[in-house]
C-alpha cells in the first residue's frame, strides 16, 4: 500500500500563515499537517509515501519521503497534481489532500475497503460548517448517495432530486485498488488526448479537481463506492479552520 499526498497549493485563504511555507507544513500542536498524515499512515502500515509539491517546495525537507514537483502548480489544480505522480498510481494506493487531518478510526475504515474506487464521505458534514462561519456550505464537495451508490459529486448544488437520498461531503481521500488505479489513469489519458473546453465544474481539464474526474467516471458508468466515516477530521482552508483543528486535535492528542 502506498499513499500520494497532494500538497502543491499555496493556501491563499490562510493569508500570512502561508506567506513563507506551504499549507501542508503549518504547525498543528507541535507537528505539521503533513507530519501528522505521514505518522498516521506509517502506524497503519502505509510506508511508501509520495508528496506532490509546488508552492515553496524547498521548505519540504522531511526524510524518507519521495517528493514529486508539479512545475505548473500555479496554473493547474488537484487532478493535474495527482497526474504528475501517475507512475506511482498502481496496485493499492491512497490519494490524500494535503490540507486535511483525520484520526486513526477514519484511516482504518478507509483501508478496510476492498472496492476498486472508493472515497471517504462524511454524512454528518453540515455540523462542522456551523463552526466554520468563513466557509459557506456551498464550497463543500457534496456527494449524493442512493443505497450505497454514488450518483453525483460536485461543489455545486445537486441537479438531482435529493428526496430519499443521502448527501455527504467528500473528505479528500480516495482509495484505489490495482484495477481502480488502471481505470482512473486510462480515463485521464483518454481525456488528455481529446478533451477541450469545460470539464464538469472546472473551466478546463487542467483546472479540474478530483471531484471532476470522479464525476466523469460516474458518468461513464464506472462505480465509485462510498466509505461513510465516523471519527474526527478537519479541512484547513482559513485561519479559523487552523484554530479549530488545533483545538479538536489537542483533545485527541491528550486523550
Amino acid at each position: 500500500m502506498r499513499a500520494i499526498i497532494l500538497a502543491a497549493g499555496s493556501g491563499l485563504r490562510l493569508g500570512q500563515h502561508t506567506k513563507d511555507i506551504p499549507k501542508a507544513l503549518l504547525d498543528l500542536n507541535g507537528k505539521s499537517i503533513l507530519e501528522r498524515q505521514i505518522s498516521l499512515l506509517r502506524e497503519h502500515g502505509v510506508n511508501e509515501i509520495f508528496v506532490v509539491t509546488g508552492y515553496k517546495r524547498e521548505k519540504h525537507i522531511l526524510k524518507d519521503i519521495e517528493y514529486i514537483f508539479n512545475p505548473r502548480y500555479s496554473e493547474t489544480e488537484q487532478l493535474a497534481s495527482m497526474m504528475v505522480a501517475r507512475t506511482k498510481i498502481f496496485d493499492d494506493v491512497l490519494i490524500i489532500f494535503g490540507d486535511i487531518i483525520f484520526d486513526s478510526q477514519i484511516l482504518q475504515q478507509i483501508l478496510a475497503s476492498n472496492d476498486d474506487i472508493a472515497i471517504a464521505i462524511d454524512l454528518d458534514w453540515e455540523k462542522s460548517y456551523n463552526e466554520r462561519p468563513d466557509n459557506p456550505k456551498l464550497l463543500a464537495d457534496k456527494v449524493l448517495i442512493n443505497q450505497k451508490k454514488i450518483l453525483q459529486i460536485s461543489a455545486k448544488e445537486t441537479s438531482l432530486d435529493i428526496k430519499n437520498q443521502a448527501v455527504g461531503e467528500f473528505l479528500g481521500i480516495i482509495k484505489l485498488s490495482g484495477n481502480g488505479s488502471k481505470i482512473i489513469i486510462k480515463k485521464y489519458e483518454e481525456l488528455e488526448k481529446s478533451h477541450v473546453g469545460r470539464f464538469h465544474d472546472a473551466n478546463s481539464l487542467e483546472k479540474a479537481k478530483l471531484v471532476d474526474i470522479l464525476q466523469e467516471l460516474i458518468d461513464s458508468k464506472i462505480e465509485i463506492s462510498p466509505i461513510t466515516i465516523g471519527g474526527k477530521w478537519c479541512e484547513i482552508d482559513t485561519p479559523k479552520d487552523l484554530e479549530r483543528a488545533r483545538k479538536i486535535f489537542q483533545n485527541i492528542d491528550a486523550g
